[in-house]
């Protein structure tokens, strides 16, 4: 037997959601992202992490190069996502910006 579910998509700030049934999948709602800028305060290729200092509040973030869209290096203005990490917030999905 076959089951056929109506599914609805919709925009909220940019992020596209679906629903089943009239009701939000709460798995979507956790990947609602903002976007912070910064600057890679150092990359270490080598050992693949470095730090990027939050441009809104000077705080140092990890970066994996696992949360890389573009290469980067010290002193790049980039634009990155927050995800929690075993020890904290990590930036990810981070690309170089202009």
């Amino acid at each position: 037997m076959r089951e056929i579910l109506k599914v609805r998509e919709f925009y909220l700030e940019g992020q596209s959601f679906k629903t089943i049934f009239g009701f939000y999948k709460f798995s979507q709602f956790s990947q609602m992202t903002t976007k912070y800028q910064g600057t890679v305060k150092f990359f270490n290729e080598t050992k693949g992490f470095g730090f990027i200092i939050h441009e809104e509040s000077d705080k140092e973030t990890f970066v994996h190069v696992n949360g890389l869209i573009h290469e980067i290096q010290a002193d790049d203005r980039v634009e990155f996502e927050l995800q929690e990490g075993r020890k904290g917030m990590n930036a990810v999905n981070v690309r170089r910006i202009d």
